[in-house]
């Protein structure tokens, strides 16, 4: 698409003040459930994942990214970001999410950037690697990976785990971040990240989330194992540890339906996090600011820490 033909993005109503006021809870959240993976523009209230919100500076002028997930949520809050910082973003997203997906093009590329949609089921090796292959190739290069699609099913117990629900969360969670790194690093240069995210549940395991929970853990494994891999190649590698945030993966599965409504309110801050609250943590991450920052695993709990 042309610079003239550029449209200007459909960014949806969004709740007005709910950063402005940060005493107000947001709560109580609509009980309303979805199919998994869950689409943004459905949820209630809406989330701000910096739509309008997100002012930037030029901190990753001239950079190139690729963000898993980037449809919705954390990931989509990163790439919105990175837009508005001066990166150029390809999001991988999966196919059942390509409404949300294209407004997120829209919005990176209103920024002047180049946007780069790679719809695919990361579960699927080949589609896994085909992602890191195109990303690099429509960018031109990648100076920034961030791994962040996940799955998340809430289960009262470990009996209620199918099998099929356990490999599904492992595949995405786990194998997609292996396969993509695998894939992508001979085109990764000195100065290079790579983030992880990772969750609050790979310190402090929700008893629900017992399958999410240990894929977070392994991640954060992950990030700073390869840390000390890419070390001495100068390509950094850091996670993030979200707590509660109000993300499509909450009304998908990720919790109850009767935790929806106070989804977030038990943490010291009284309320779940905007997904643009976090997305300041992968700038700096993605930025030449953090050269001496690797191994590193960032926590954004509302003040329930990592203990």
């Amino acid at each position: 698409m042309s610079s003239k033909e550029k449209t200007d993005p459909v960014i949806p109503p969004y709740r007005a003040g709910s950063l402005d006021d940060p005493d107000l809870p947001l709560n109580p959240y609509s009980d309303k459930q979805q199919s998994w993976p869950g689409l943004a523009e459905k949820m209630d209230p809406l989330p701000d994942h910096g739509e309008k919100s997100y002012k930037g500076n030029g901190r990753l002028k001239g950079k190139r990214a690729l963000v898993t997930g980037g449809d919705s949520g954390i990931g989509r809050a990163a790439a919105i970001a990175f837009a508005r910082e001066g990166a150029d973003v390809a999001i991988a997203y999966h196919p059942n999410d390509e409404s949300d997906a294209q407004t997120v093009i829209k919005l990176i590329e209103a920024e002047g950037r180049n946007a780069v949609a790679l719809p695919a089921d990361l579960k699927d090796e080949n589609a896994a690697r085909k992602v890191a292959d195109d990303a690099v190739k429509q960018l031109g290069g990648l100076e920034v990976l961030v791994l962040n699609a996940g799955m998340q099913q809430a289960q009262e117990s470990i009996e209620d785990i199918t099998s099929k629900q356990f490999d599904d969360t492992m595949k995405t969670n786990i194998y997609a971040h292996f396969w993509i790194t695998q894939q992508i690093l001979p085109q990764l240069k000195k100065g290079a990240s790579i983030i992880v995210t990772s969750s609050v549940n790979a310190f402090s395991p929700s008893k629900n989330l017992l399958d999410y929970a240990m894929t977070k853990a392994a991640e954060k494994a992950f990030a700073q194992a390869l840390a000390k891999q890419l070390a001495p190649k100068g390509i950094r590698v850091n996670a993030v540890a979200p707590g509660p945030f109000w993300t499509p993966i909450q009304v998908s599965g990720g919790q109850p339906k009767k935790d929806l409504p106070q989804f977030g309110s038990d943490s010291p801050l009284g309320r779940a996090g905007q997904p643009v609250e976090i997305a300041p943590i992968y700038v700096l991450l993605a930025s030449d600011e953090a050269s001496y920052i690797t191994g590193e695993v960032y926590a954004a709990t509302g003040g329930s820490g990592t203990g």
